[in-house]
């Protein structure tokens, strides 16, 4: 059972009433703009918050603290939805049913959490520089390890000029540049402009009653003085203009990337149907891509497609020995082109439905799988239930494949092969 409660303007629970679970989840977004001066902010927010609180701390005592709590782990979330970027934390925990003695883990936990985002150490005006110089380093590794995976490299190289300006195209944990340049006071003031100003979206899973839980967040964000600002709704994608890549790294194979942009999201009727699309033109292991520019052609060494339906963004990654691309790319552009005219076969379009369909009834195998999926969801402007997702897959015919199909079309292009000296495969 869902049910959503608005605790306060612009401060939304969802909760997911099942008993299946020993382990409940909450997340705690707050929601903003996506905006590439703010990025690499809302990005590190939380791994600063974790590090300490005027009652633990440093991380030794957080971590007692949270054994105490039977268990209890708090992770530092940072999501993209659209045109919006979220911070805050995700929390797991025992559920009472099995705690001694008739305690109350969700309260004491939350009352924990409480401290973590509200009751935070600080210095001349900012957060404790040695917490957020220490997150700032593993900030920036992270971004740097991109180039450890071409692939994601090469994903990421297409979309920042694909969607140059678009929200699409900034990076969720910002340049490195902007992490460097960032301050204690600078991420303070930020922080608190955010616990303001930004909408928060509560989601838990577990066998509490709703009402418990809306209190015990009630009473969580009781104090908290606010000046609340709603976001202004997703637009359609901003495309850049065509551009096609090329780059050059010390790299043994070549990655390219082919990006298509398709006016379908995950707002529209034809969303369903455009996942099924992508699903039989590169999606799994069963489709066109795969099976015939992979495994008959043997162009490539793997290849796929996925479907960024937030915006609209279609994009083909494959990994090719560098004198492969020109045949690779029109290889891809001919199996497009097949599935445009509907030379589909009915195990190709059953398989696409099934691995996507699938998928979705997995959603209820755990706490964070439900609560990722209706965030996802929520935020993004869907609001489709799995079983309602379900539905309009299997409803989906060749047909509708076809005319999403002939709604993609080809935008940019990257590819990155050898002969630099910028790293290694």
């Amino acid at each position: 059972m869902t049910e959503r409660i608005e605790l306060y303007p612009g401060i939304r629970l969802t909760v997911f009433t099942d008993s299946r679970f020993k382990q409940n989840c909450l997340s705690i977004q707050y929601v903003r703009k996506m905006d590439r001066s703010e990025a690499a902010m809302n990005a590190l927010i939380p791994s600063v918050l974790l590090r300490g609180t005027n009652s633990a701390m440093d991380l030794r005592q957080i971590t007692l603290r949270l054994d105490e709590l039977y268990g209890a782990s708090v992770s530092p979330i940072s999501r993209r939805a659209g045109d919006y970027q979220t911070t805050g934390f995700y929390v797991s925990m025992m559920d009472d049913r099995f705690a001694l003695d008739g305690e109350s883990v969700l309260e004491q936990t939350l009352s924990f959490v409480k401290d973590l985002l509200f009751d935070y150490p600080t210095e001349n005006g900012g957060f404790l520089p040695d917490f957020v110089e220490g997150e700032k380093v593993n900030q920036i590794a992270a971004i740097q390890a991109e180039l450890n995976d071409k692939r994601v490299y090469a994903v990421r190289q297409l979309l920042k000029n694909m969607c140059r300006e678009d929200s699409f195209g900034i990076p969720r944990m910002g340049e490195v540049s902007d992490v460097a340049a960032i301050t204690p006071q600078e991420l303070l003031d930020h922080y608190l402009r955010i616990r303001r100003e930004s909408p928060v979206q509560l989601y838990y899973v577990g066998s509490a009653q709703p009402q418990k839980v809306a209190r015990c967040l009630r009473e969580m964000f009781a104090r908290e003085r606010r000046d609340y600002r709603p976001l202004p709704d997703h637009t359609p994608l901003k495309l850049s203009g065509k551009q096609d890549i090329r780059e050059r790294m010390e790299v043994a194979q070549g990655k390219l990337c082919m990006g298509f942009s398709t006016p379908v999201t995950n707002r529209d009727r034809d969303f369903a149907a455009m996942q099924v699309m992508n699903g039989v033109f590169g999606g799994d292991v069963t489709s066109k891509l795969f099976q015939n520019v992979r495994e008959k052609q043997s162009l490539c060494y793997s290849i796929g497609s996925g479907y960024y339906s937030a915006k609209g963004v279609v994009l083909v990654s494959a990994g090719i020995d560098f004198d492969q691309e020109p045949h690779t790319r029109e290889e891809i552009l001919r199996q497009l082109e097949l599935c445009r005219r509907g030379e589909i076969s009915d195990t190709e379009l059953l398989s696409a439905k099934e691995a996507l369909i699938s998928a979705l009834r997995g959603v209820y195998d755990t706490p964070s799988s439900i609560e990722s999926y209706d965030s996802a969801m929520e935020l993004g402007g869907s609001g489709l239930t799995p079983d309602a997702h379900i539905r309009a897959l299997e409803a989906v015919t060749r047909e509708d494949v076809v005319n999403c199909a002939k709604r993609l079309l080809l935008h940019s292009t990257y590819f990155l092969e050898g002969g630099g000296s910028h790293g290694a495969d």
